[in-house]
């Protein structure tokens, strides 16, 4: 228990008193609070002048209550199922042991009597208050009950009220049942929570895949698929969260046999983000992939992971006055971020830019954008066409999929505009051989292609639990290099909570930039394969995809798995 003397004091004396905070800050802190009342401790949290684990052990001292750090327990069962997920999420509490008929409970109030009397009436049990961190108390919740366990709970109790069946996934339900529960208040805060915790995980997708006795979401978080832990009768509820997603992207709900296209946006604490939102009908109900896209990202030639020496090389290409670029990599891989970037990099007052894009991932402010419709012929190639009347300076062609778009986005090329585009090869110089494949004539690309860029994305290591580690020397012949470069000391991720026990949190690109001069024009107009063009780079100057990634590898970026995890197909 707390001596009488600390006991008297008050938090913010105390948190003084052992250096936590100091007097300028309190005083910040008290003057909010005359403002807009609350807590101190809450405040100084809030205000980010103190960290909540600062703060909550001398708050246990000051009331004489234990206090615990949820996540290093590892709490049995029998006493999660004391308490149903929609108290524990309703009161932000957690319960952590259960002991001759008392239940210890980890709350972020101990001193709410009248909770405590409740929970003791409610459970038919005795109740011991523990004091733990509210952020730490709902991280413990989604992990022990599954995102959203409690909301689910209310969307059960909301679905026997109204008697509403579910026998069959593929059973037809009655829409307007169906737009009923999906715009209820739980299930549109289920689906609101499926969205926010996306966005705290840092994930760019959410995949929901109904199969015949689950529903299964996913999140991608730094190119990686990681399964969210939902309570089991989230199955009941497949239809109702579907037709919500499609409410919010103005889709049709009654439709359920064909795919649907849509997006929407929403503003998530100071972020915007624009959702594309599509579904696919499979046997047992409408899978759902709903892209993350932040309106507030910063289209900037620093933020792409370039060396020096190869952002320089990109901001002259891309000052050119015609000629076409090509973007080459796997989808996924950062080519429309990089084209976006370029786009903004040139975009000014005297140039006209327009682009056609499948589809049109980020609004770009001065640039003319358009969505292709191949259902009413709105083609790349057809688009290319119309935006010639337009008289663009710079064009930028989405993707580079059949011969018609190829052409005429090369003879555009030739006749005074500058073109960007993208094409699906392993490597910069296998976009040459990509376009003598469609039937472009070699002496069309020689003359119009002015520069080839590969590039794939690669997860960097957590800054959190970085730690040295001694490079596995098997994997030096696929890096080429002395052994005396293989005797550095490298880095990997221990993997923390931060990173997911990953190792690895966010991403960069690594990149093989060809530009053309006129030896590589002679051999690309005489057929020349993309090894021999590749060959010729290589003693020009260019550093390959794994030569890229070996550089950040040195600078404990990224380790070699991961590097060759994404280059294992372009060889080198």
């Amino acid at each position: 228990m707390a001596t009488t003397h600390t006991a008297n004091l008050k938090l913010g004396e105390l948190l003084l008193r052992k250096g936590v905070i100091n007097q300028s800050q309190l005083d910040q802190a008290l003057s909010e609070q005359k403002a807009k009342g609350g807590f101190i401790g809450q405040l100084l949290v809030r205000l980010k002048i103190a960290k909540e684990g600062e703060i909550l052990p001398v708050l246990s001292e000051q009331l004489g209550i234990p206090y615990i750090v949820v996540k290093s327990l590892n709490i049995p069962r029998f006493a999660i199922d004391k308490v149903p997920a929609k108290f524990a999420s309703h009161y932000k509490l957690l319960p952590v042991a259960f002991e001759a008929n008392v239940l210890s409970l980890a709350v972020t109030d101990p001193l709410d009597v009248q909770m405590l009397d409740d929970l003791r009436i409610l459970l038919g049990c005795e109740i011991k208050a523990i004091l733990a961190g509210e952020n730490d108390i709902l991280e413990a919740i989604r992990k022990y009950y599954g995102l959203g366990a409690g909301t689910l709970e209310a969307m059960m109790d909301l679905d026997k009220k109204e008697k509403t069946t579910r026998k069959s996934v593929v059973e037809k339900a009655e829409t307007e049942k169906i737009t009923d529960l999906a715009e209820d208040a739980s299930v549109i805060k289920f689906v609101n929570q499926i969205l926010f915790q996306a966005v705290q995980d840092r994930a760019t997708d959410v995949h929901v895949e109904p199969y015949e006795n689950e529903l299964r979401i996913r999140f991608r978080i730094d190119g990686t698929l990681h399964d969210v832990h939902f309570p089991s009768t989230i199955k009941n509820f497949q239809s109702a969260i579907v037709s919500r997603v499609k409410i919010m992207s103005n889709l049709d709900i009654a439709e359920r046999r064909l795919p649907q296209d849509g997006r929407f946006k929403v503003q998530l604490e100071d972020r915007e983000l624009d959702l594309r939102v599509s579904i696919l009908p499979t046997p047992f109900g409408e899978s759902v992939n709903i892209r993350l896209l932040s309106t507030n990202i910063l289209f900037g030639m620093e933020n792409l992971g370039l060396f020096k020496r190869d952002q320089a090389i990109l901001e002259k290409v891309i000052q050119k006055p015609h000629g076409i670029i090509f973007i080459t990599g796997p989808t996924g891989s950062g080519k429309t971020t990089t084209l976006y970037t370029c786009l903004n990099r040139i975009n000014s007052p005297d140039r006209k830019i327009i682009t056609i894009e499948d589809p049109i991932e980020y609004q770009l402010r001065g640039i003319t954008q358009i969505q292709i419709f191949p259902k009413i012929g709105l083609t790349f190639a057809n688009g290319l066409r119309t935006m010639l009347r337009h008289d663009p300076d710079v064009m930028m062609v989405g993707e580079v999929r059949d011969f018609e778009t190829a052409e005429i986005a090369i003879r555009i090329a030739l006749t005074g505009h500058l073109v960007f585009s993208t094409l699906h090869t392993n490597d910069a110089a296998g976009a040459v051989t990509r376009l003598f494949d469609m039937g472009v004539e070699p002496f069309l690309v020689a003359s119009s292609v002015e520069c080839l860029i590969a590039q794939r994305l690669v997860r960097t290591i957590c800054p959190e639990c970085r730690e040295k580690t001694k490079f596995d020397k098997d994997l030096l012949n696929q890096f080429e290099i002395t052994p005396s470069q293989g005797e550095m000391t490298l880095y990997q991720g221990r993997g923390c909570e931060a990173c997911k026990t990953t190792g690895f949190r966010g991403r960069t690109a690594i990149y093989e930039i060809i530009v053309i001069d006129e030896e590589l024009r002679e051999m690309i107009a005489h057929s020349a394969s993309s090894a021999e063009i590749k060959k010729i780079a290589i003693r020009k100057g260019m550093h390959t995809l794994r030569q890229d990634g070996w550089e950040k590898i040195q600078q404990g970026m990224t380790t070699p798995s991961e590097v060759i995890r994404v280059t294992s197909q372009e060889g080198r």
